[in-house]
């Protein structure tokens, strides 16, 4: 046994059955950092152990961490967790690469088979957890939560991407099963060679986020009047997200309604240049919990401008909070928003058509209304209990060929 620093040791895991199983989750990025897959880590260890699963998770440690097989600290995420060493990831200082050898988490692992492992990250930690499950012939399913190789060409390194590309399919190839949260990224990745996507979607806790929460003081002190205008971002404030055109977006809307007000949740790169140059926008910096909540429930217009997420969890916090969402037709906004019912898109090459959506918001109080009621309503039948389990499945009933996912298929056909 290891001892925590408090002199907490690790606990014997307790056998499984049929009800309760070994599932490992690798991360190289968890809560309490903040961003999209951190987010869904926290959901999907929370419902797994919630349902009566035992959880380890591998993940680089945070803020001082000692380094170390350790239980987990009672938030209910996990049953223990291996933390491993870790390195700033470049232009992300607040990520980090795990740094683990294969042979480490073998050690670990075969004391007491995980009945599947799930990698969440293409980093290092995440190549040595793939290695060391197929050496040991556990299921390993990897997801696709980041498109990494699109955000080079927003860096002024576009000539990686192939490259990027091309370690994704050779990474994900080597795994049973690679999870991707919408039926465009399955097409996508499929056109990057990778050839076992499946499909597993995105929740939202609308006991958490939902309109009940405005808060009339927050609104006052961003300086709206009752019917003035909140015009809501949440997320990095990064060249990648496409933040410029939301600028773009609210300065149209600025011109026709000056009482509007920009809210910029989160932070990022560009924080101190956007500061610079709009000293009018109200910037709230990182917020959590309920906190996050009270922001997206006192805003009324979402803007999503990002063309590069897989996913965009901040599009089902939004309709959850009751905001009449602006996005492309991509990522969450494909799978969930019907355009003109509970939102608007407009098709990824039509930049002009995302601006004129959001106008058309600013300048129609009836249309705004009905949307925002109409995705509260949406919202609400996407929970999280149902991806959790829909996860199980996916996971958990690999065939038996999936311990074989490191042998070429001629070779199985012999076993």
């Amino acid at each position: 046994m290891i001892e925590k620093p408090s002199g907490q040791a690790v606990t014997e895991l307790p056998p499984t059955d049929r009800r309760a199983h070994h599932i490992t989750i690798v991360s190289e990025t968890f809560p309490p950092e903040i961003n999209g897959v951190a987010n869904t880590m926290k959901h999907l260890c929370q419902g797994l152990v919630q349902r009566g699963h035992v959880v380890t998770v591998v993940r680089p440690g945070q803020r001082r961490e000692g380094k170390g097989l350790f239980d987990c600290n009672g938030d209910g995420l996990c049953s223990r967790e291996l933390i491993v060493s870790g390195l700033p990831l470049p232009g992300y200082k607040d990520l980090q690469f795990g740094l683990s050898r294969p042979a480490t988490l073998k050690n670990l692992w075969q004391n007491r088979l995980p009945d599947a492992v799930y990698v969440a990250t293409q980093g290092p930690l995440g190549i040595a957890a793939v290695s060391a499950a197929r050496k040991l012939q556990i299921p390993v399913i990897s997801g696709f939560h980041t498109n990494f190789h699109s955000y080079s060409r927003y860096y002024g390194v576009g000539a990686l991407e192939r490259l990027l590309c091309a370690y994704g399919r050779w990474f994900h190839n080597r795994t049973a099963l690679t999870l991707v949260p919408t039926r465009k990224m399955q097409a996508v990745t499929r056109s990057m060679g990778i050839t076992n996507a499946g499909l597993w979607a995105r929740g939202v806790d609308c006991q958490r986020f939902t309109p009940h929460k405005r808060d009339a003081g927050l609104r006052k002190g961003w300086g709206l009047g009752e019917n003035d205008k909140a015009v809501l971002y949440v997320g990095r404030l990064a060249l990648e997200k496409n933040i410029r055109k939301a600028v773009a977006c609210f300065e149209r809307i600025k011109g026709l309604h000056a009482s509007a007000r920009f809210i910029l949740v989160g932070d990022g790169p560009l924080r101190r240049q956007l500061e610079e140059r709009h000293p009018d926008y109200i910037f709230c910096g990182t917020r959590q919990g309920d906190d996050l909540a009270r922001h997206y429930a006192s805003g009324d217009l979402f803007l999503f401008p990002s063309k590069t997420d897989t996913f965009g969890n901040v599009v089902l916090e939004a309709m959850a909070s009751g905001l009449a969402v602006v996005a492309f037709d991509d990522a969450a906004a494909a799978e969930h928003i019907r355009h003109e019912e509970n939102g608007l898109k407009a098709p990824l090459t039509e930049d002009e058509s995302f601006i004129n959506n959001a106008l058309r918001l600013a300048d129609q109080p009836s249309l705004l209304q009905r949307i925002r009621a109409q995705a509260r309503l949406d919202a609400l039948e996407l929970s999280w209990h149902s991806q959790i389990e829909q996860f199980e499945q996916l996971v958990l009933n690999q065939p038996a060929q999936a311990r074989y996912h490191g042998v070429n298929k001629q070779s199985i056909q012999t076993l």
